[in-house]
């Protein structure tokens, strides 16, 4: 997987761009990237797509800007030289595809068939967007076309909003959304970017969904923490739970039958989506500590631990089923 595509995966939502005046991209951009959203698809509608796409490209090195609503080899190759670091299609085209694939530039071509996701997979695509999503269906179809293809990912646009991003990402085969509900053409042309950046921030709060799983105290041995465990869940009327390692008040309280890591124990902070969780945190300069990954059965990351500590405890990130 190229590193362009794994950006893409990484952030989980593509904002849609359409632009009008040129002038517009760099506040367009920024405003993206300081909400959390450093990706971007500039959409081949207008007459400025193509000047935006090189502004961007060369002023802001730090967003993955794209190009959209591709038709033809001539707009790609247009949006290619322009600075494009992939291209979208909202529909099937082959000879875009080939041209792509050709000149080593990463494609998303437009499928709403079986059909089309099988010519997609001729050629050597197994990421494809999934568009207009809500008028053909959803979520729901989308689970039902998507079941034979058990290699293929998605990017689901067209209807995708703050209401239903969360319902999407959660499902494995989605590679990712596209939508336009930050970056709403009246807020470009408005100048609005600070509530674009709002906008784009609640995006990614709202994808992420980061809240306290449960809270680890550490203990000296077993018979300790099943005492504090015994003790918390009798005062609160909070279910007991013994386990090998450690003792459950309740769902949020732990107490470990030894010292585990932190000085005083553990944080575990709950987020729908682990992988874009670690890569957001990573942007923000927090390291993650990857020697300390938990997998499931299926070798799907589940848990794993930061590197510094907070108020001396340690904190992990943790899937939420």
């Amino acid at each position: 997987m190229s590193d362009v595509v794994k950006q893409i995966e990484n952030t989980g939502i593509v904002p849609v761009v359409k632009i009008d005046n040129a002038k517009d991209a760099i506040p367009l951009a920024q405003a993206l990237t300081d909400g959390g959203i450093p990706v971007a698809e500039i959409t081949f509608r207008t007459d400025a797509a193509e000047e935006s796409i090189k502004q961007i490209s060369s002023s802001i090195p730090d967003i993955l800007v794209g190009a959209g609503t591709i038709l033809t080899t001539e707009q790609a190759e247009s949006a290619i030289k322009a600075g494009a670091k992939f291209i979208v299609t909202p529909g099937f085209s082959k000879s875009v595809v080939k041209l792509c694939i050709e000149q080593k530039i990463p494609v998303n071509p437009g499928v709403a068939t079986p059909t089309e996701i099988m010519m997609a997979l001729d050629l050597g695509i197994d990421v494809v967007k999934f568009f207009p999503a809500s008028i053909f269906g959803g979520l729901k179809a989308l689970k039902s076309m998507s079941a034979p293809f058990t290699k293929v990912k998605f990017i689901p646009t067209g209807g995708i909003n703050a209401d239903n991003l969360v319902e999407y990402i959660m499902f494995p085969k989605v590679f990712a959304v596209g939508g336009s509900w930050m970056v709403k053409a009246d807020l470009i042309k408005e100048g609005q970017f600070a509530e674009i950046t709002k906008l784009a921030h609640e995006a990614i709060d709202t994808m992420l969904g980061f809240e306290l799983g449960h809270i680890g105290i550490n203990t000296a041995n077993a018979e300790t923490s099943l005492e504090i465990a015994k003790k918390i869940s009798s005062v609160f009327s909070m279910t007991l739970k013994q386990g090998n390692s450690s003792n459950f008040a309740g769902k949020g309280i732990e107490i470990n039958k030894s010292k585990g890591l932190g000085a005083n124990g553990h944080i575990a902070i709950a987020t729908n989506t682990i992988t874009r969780a670690i890569a957001f945190l990573e942007r923000k300069g927090v390291a993650v500590d990857m020697s300390t990954a938990k997998k499931n059965a299926s070798g799907d990351l589940v848990a794993v631990y930061l590197k510094d500590e907070l108020g001396g405890f340690a904190v992990h990130l943790l899937q939420k089923k």
